[in-house]
């Protein structure tokens, strides 16, 4: 028995080395790259502030003080610091608002992905692994949503089901996940035909234990790279639709609605619509780079 707990934690402590050398590894590779420990950091402060954005906001987004009505910025003349970033038309903080909008901006981007990458993912995973007839229907269903702008079935879609949150995630997820298939689909092509799944297939392992065994491990890396790029693209374009009107609506704020409320007041209170555009600038190259940074280290080609 005592020789038992011996292996037993052996086995623990060897493990427990192996995670923490794994860990170790890429900080390792993430402290050599500039553009992907940036692109870390910048994602990880968002995603804080996201989500502790009651705890940072110094005011309720929703907050209207009309004494403050289109308050600049503390650094101008009538500024202060109880209003770092200015006011907007009815006195709410833009500071806080762009805060809080983060946390849309950001449920939008992530749970859009998530959407598009199991639809795709699994649509991709079926069609590389089982070929023929199946392979063809989902490949002609990808080429048609290829075909036809992602901006065209949003607005169609949005406009059936009305602008709110849960529609433009459900519009985003739909408009993404095509890409999803036929990337996967080509990585599943090529790992089916390596040796350890043949070898899997010849002992009679079944199909859906192969898939999740063998074949989707090995896609991990590519569907990572790809949520990565989505996250931005889908954060870019959420900040779209909110812009004409047709995303995220009051009483929610996202960064696109604080673009869309601010437009209007460009020429007399730049503030508005400004501050909002340079926190999704920054936010999308974030992740953008840290998106690059993942394809140089998980892709054996480079």
């Amino acid at each position: 028995m005592n020789q038992n707990n011996e292996v037993s934690t052996l086995h623990y402590e060897a493990d427990k080395n192996t995670k923490m050398h794994t860990i170790l590894h890429w900080i390792r590779l993430l402290s050599k790259s500039k553009t992907g420990m940036i692109g870390f950091v910048i994602f990880v402060l968002v995603l804080l502030i996201a989500i502790f954005a009651p705890l940072i906001a110094p005011y309720d987004p929703n907050l209207k003080v009309p004494e403050n009505i289109l308050k600049p910025p503390f650094w101008m003349s009538d500024g202060s610091m109880e209003n770092i970033f200015g006011t907007d038309y009815l006195g709410r903080d833009i500071f806080s608002r762009i805060i809080y909008g983060s946390r849309i901006s950001i449920f939008i981007g992530v749970t859009s992905v998530i959407i598009a990458g199991f639809l795709g993912g699994t649509l991709g995973l079926i069609a590389g692994y089982y070929g023929g007839w199946l392979d063809n229907i989902v490949m002609r269903l990808v080429d048609s949503f290829l075909a036809i702008p992602s901006i065209l079935i949003v607005l169609v879609i949005i406009g059936v089901f009305g602008p709110n949150v849960l529609t433009v995630v459900f519009v985003l997820g739909i408009a993404a996940w095509a890409n999803y298939a036929r990337l996967i689909r080509g990585e599943v092509l090529s790992i089916k035909e390596k040796d350890f799944v043949r070898a899997a297939i010849s002992i009679g392992v079944k199909d859906h234990i192969i898939i999740a065994r063998h074949i989707l491990p090995n896609t991990i890396s590519t569907f990572i790279v790809i949520s990565t790029l989505t996250v931005a693209s889908a954060i870019i374009l959420e900040a779209s639709l909110s812009f004409l009107g047709l995303g995220v609506q009051s009483p929610f704020v996202s960064w696109g609605l604080l673009l869309s409320e601010g437009r209007d007041y460009l020429a007399t209170s730049w503030w508005l619509a400004t501050f909002p555009g340079i926190a999704i600038t920054i936010t999308v190259l974030g992740i953008v780079f840290l998106g690059d940074w993942l394809r140089d280290v998980l892709d054996p080609k480079l």
